[in-house]
């Protein structure tokens, strides 16, 4: 195999990465919160092996005779636009949406290893009522919504309203009086490249890292009777995908025409 087959080979795998995302990007164009990613190539290097000193590291080397690490095109890295989408107006009151871009709810999430924390930008917010008849605040999918004390907001069952405040408290009206009895708790990305995405339109930190530099608690500031759509760029994106298909088509071509080369040649060595 020559070095363009392989440069074409290497390209190819992460040019299926970056159109399963765009996929990924195109089919969440409705979904409430989420946040697009968008993933840059870096060039991979071609290094010579002639100063190798371990020659036994050679019989187990997958590279033509030259080349240590391949060549071609790589996702360099991948980076989670926290820009934030328009408000479209529900009228329902547990709909909110956040006006900082890069502010997150808390979300409790229970795991194989215990309960952990993620991250979401969606905040369409449902009551769940629990055994005792207290009621707990939850996504649409029925994860705990956390608050600043990094406890699930549970609010007691003889409630005639609830509603947040424009800062993130919880209102809740009983027997014609008003008062807080919880808060929304919410975090602002400082480095959201770090953020992974784990499914379900949340996010979470990565394993055995911590918030320090990272995230960092915030003061919320929210919107009421409203929701946050996706901040997908159709149009941006249907361009990406018709570059990365030509890319695709094209590295697919120079296999085939090395392959076809090396066919010539072998034939005329016979």
């Amino acid at each position: 195999m020559n070095l363009s087959m392989i440069q074409a080979s290497n390209t190819l795998g992460q040019l299926q990465h970056k159109l399963d995302q765009i996929g990924h990007n195109l089919s969440n164009t409705s979904t409430t919160g989420y946040k697009s990613r968008q993933s840059n190539f870096s060039s991979m290097l071609t290094q010579q092996i002639n100063n190798q000193s371990n020659v036994q590291a050679e019989d187990s080397r997958l590279t033509p005779n030259g080349i240590r690490s391949g060549a071609g095109a790589k996702i360099g890295h991948t980076n989670l636009n926290l820009t934030r989408g328009t408000f479209q107006q529900t009228n329902r009151e547990l709909d909110t949406a956040l006006k900082q871009e890069n502010h997150l709810f808390k979300v409790q999430k229970e795991s194989s290893a215990g309960l952990k924390t993620e991250y979401t930008r969606a905040g369409n917010f449902y009551l769940n009522v629990l055994e005792n008849g207290n009621m707990l605040l939850t996504t649409s999918a029925g994860d705990p919504i956390l608050g600043v004390n990094e406890e699930p907001i549970v609010i007691e069952g003889n409630a005639e309203d609830i509603t947040f405040r424009e800062d993130g408290a919880v209102l809740v009206t009983r027997n014609g009086t008003i008062a807080v009895e919880g808060q929304l708790g919410v975090m602002e990305a400082i480095r959201p490249g770090v953020l992974e995405s784990v499914g379900g339109n949340h996010f979470k930190l990565p394993e055995n890292m911590d918030t320090g530099g990272i995230l960092q608690q915030a003061d919320a500031q929210i919107v009421t009777g409203m929701l946050e759509s996706s901040n997908v760029d159709l149009a941006r994106e249907i361009t990406e995908l018709q570059t990365v298909q030509k890319g695709y088509e094209f590295n697919t071509r120079s296999i085939s025409m090395g392959d076809q080369m090396m066919g010539l040649v072998n034939q005329l060595r016979s």
